[in-house]
């Protein structure tokens, strides 16, 4: 039992496969073992919310597209801010707080997909995903040059 314990907790000496965590070993303190393996915390999180959501949404009577569209975005910032001040080193990498904001952020996630699914050339879902990907992705290659 203990073994099996440990299998679950302890992480393998060699890298993870990209395709299970995008993360190299610098960056493991952003990821949870599973198995031996490290998976991204926030992926591990966000994208069964979000398919769910996703499979609700396509299913489902339709929401309002306000709804869609202020719960893909309001949902989704929280995890943004987090992202952003983590690879501009304001904030550390914290477990608890990328559980907390990768919930809502799998949640406004699934809105999003779902709306798209829907729309595919909705303006209001690719202004904010273009909007939140600039933001990330702006401060993602600012943290590394200063890495």
């Amino acid at each position: 039992r203990d073994r099996d314990r440990r299998a679950v907790t302890r992480p393998t000496d060699e890298v993870t496969p990209l395709w299970l965590s995008h993360h190299w070993p610098d960056d493991y303190d952003r990821c949870t073992v599973v198995r031996g393996r490290h998976l991204c915390r926030r992926c591990l999180w966000m994208y069964p919310i979000a398919a769910l959501v996703l499979v609700i949404g396509a299913t489902a009577p339709r929401l309002a597209a306000p709804v869609e569209v202020a719960g893909y975005a309001l949902l989704s910032l929280p995890a943004l801010v987090d992202f952003v001040l983590e690879h501009l080193g304001r904030l550390r990498p914290s477990p608890r707080r990328m559980v907390a904001v990768s919930v809502p952020l799998g949640v406004g996630l699934g809105l999003g997909f779902t709306r798209y699914v829907h729309a595919p050339a909705d303006p209001w879902f690719w202004g904010v995903t273009l909007a939140y990907g600039a933001l990330a992705g702006g401060a993602w290659l600012t943290g590394r040059r200063w890495r």
